[in-house]
């Protein structure tokens, strides 16, 4: 499993290359919130967040594509959440992935919140599919109302010629 992470990260890390400018301003941006955060605040029900987000989508017997999408986040509860979220894929092709996952938030620490996720999907890798995602992942709230958030997840296909992709997705979130 290491040795396949190590590679699904060479292979990522050189598809990123293109984006070299672009994932540096964003990534000093990123540390600039968290070196600038000072108080952080609960998720509460009735609670709204927006994100852009970064995924790697990945497979055993398929190339490595990378996305960009936006999310959207509504605490039905206080540890209980949607997010229904759209990502435009760079591949031979464009496609969309959509999908809407139900996160149940687990406060680890005074900033820290895991979740384990489930939900469903449609994308056209090609040709319409669905899928059911499973997974994982963690917000850190660095500042009053922006979190950095983190998952991992795995879409298991309907499509019959479609690989069931391990999703690494990388994003920030603000809440009102």
């Amino acid at each position: 499993l290491l040795r396949y992470l190590k590679k699904i990260f060479y292979n990522s890390v050189a598809e990123l290359r293109i984006y070299k400018k672009k994932m540096k301003k964003l990534l000093l941006l990123l540390a600039a919130v968290v070196c600038i955060s000072t108080t952080a605040s609960a998720q509460d029900k009735g609670d709204w967040a927006i994100m852009p987000r970064i995924n790697i989508y990945t497979a055993w017997d398929a190339d490595t594509v990378f996305g960009i999408g936006a999310a959207a986040r509504y605490n039905v509860l206080d540890q209980l959440r949607l997010e229904p979220a759209l990502t435009l894929l760079c591949h031979d092709g464009c496609s969309i992935d959509l999908n809407c996952d139900v996160h149940y938030l687990f406060p680890v620490a005074d900033r820290w919140n895991l979740y384990p996720l489930a939900g469903i999907s449609v994308n056209d890798f090609g040709d319409w599919s669905a899928g059911i995602n499973l997974g994982a992942g963690f917000d850190y709230a660095v500042a009053d109302r922006w979190d950095i958030t983190a998952g991992l997840k795995y879409m298991i296909e309907t499509h019959k010629n479609w690989s069931n992709p391990l999703i690494i997705s990388v994003g920030a979130s603000y809440r009102f």
